[in-house]
């Protein structure tokens, strides 16, 4: 069959390589190769055969975008893409948003969403975090901070504790965590999903999440979708497309430790036809995981 060939082609090469492919196709047949699958392919096949056809910035400003500009705001896409993404990626995926789509990310994430989780958002989209510097003196009076917020929830005290989270280095939150466990004798999850609710809540266990560990944020992602959602489609795509050639072996790996299933189970009992032959090939399962 031309589709299981056509997962072959496009699983088995890594981005770089599919777009080379995409280049010779134009060059042969004077035909975009993107605009033919779309136009050959439907349903959820066709969002992981085009998906894989983007160059990673391209991908995550084209899911930013939908999640922006659809029916209605895709709150949880912002989340899983901005609060796991470096300060280069987020670069990235700017320039591609205004190259793709001619408007600028940060307009576009200030009109479509609000409050809290809209400053939170804008913060992480200027892509200014600090990399790599830590300082052990200042990390118990971030701690501090972050303690105050959780406890006085004023506007003022919001800013502070996205402030933190957005602009500190992943070396840094570590430090300012831990401190925060030995004043509070909480952790800061637990501290956070006490005293706040909605999106700005979900985005903030995100970022904390993403800075202890992304590989075991994305497979709790992945299995909230799989299973909370009734298997969660785009969710489900987006996660393994963007991650396939960073840590997505990590995360499978994680996934089995945490939930007793293989990632490569749960997709094959919950998907079927060619979709799921394609899930199935980016997740590389190992034979253990038929």
């Amino acid at each position: 069959c031309e589709k299981d060939v056509l997962i072959d082609i496009l699983t088995q090469r890594c981005n770089s390589q599919r777009l080379m492919i995409a280049e010779a196709y134009r060059d042969m047949y004077g035909r975009d190769l993107i605009t033919d699958l779309k136009e050959n392919l439907s349903h959820h096949f066709k969002e992981v055969m085009v998906g894989l056809m983007y160059p990673p910035a391209s991908y995550d400003a084209h899911e930013l975008w939908h999640a922006l500009k659809g029916v209605d705001t895709e709150e949880k896409c912002l989340i899983d893409i901005l609060a796991s993404r470096s300060n280069t990626e987020i670069f990235q995926m700017k320039e591609a948003y205004l190259m793709q789509y001619n408007n600028d990310l940060q307009q576009d994430i200030d009109s479509e969403t609000s409050g809290h989780f809209r400053d939170t958002l804008m913060n992480l989209a200027q892509g200014t975090r600090m990399e790599g510097y830590a300082d052990p003196s200042t990390a118990a009076q971030d701690a501090m901070i972050l303690w105050e917020a959780c406890q006085r929830k004023t506007g003022e005290h919001k800013n502070m504790l996205q402030m933190i989270l957005c602009n500190k280095s992943y070396q840094q939150l570590w430090m300012v965590f831990q401190e925060f466990q030995n004043i509070s004798g909480q952790d800061i999850v637990d501290a956070i999903n006490e005293c706040y609710d909605g999106d700005f809540q979900e985005l903030l266990v995100a970022i904390v999440l993403c800075v202890r560990d992304k590989p075991s944020y994305f497979a709790y992602r992945l299995y909230n979708a799989i299973h909370d959602f009734g298997f969660h489609n785009k969710t489900v795509i987006r996660i393994l497309i963007a991650r396939s050639e960073i840590d997505l072996m990590n995360i499978r790996q994680r996934y089995k430790e945490r939930y007793g299933k293989t990632l490569f189970h749960d997709i094959k009992h919950f998907a079927s036809g060619h979709y799921e032959s394609a899930l199935l090939a980016i997740c590389a399962g190992d034979a253990e995981d038929y």
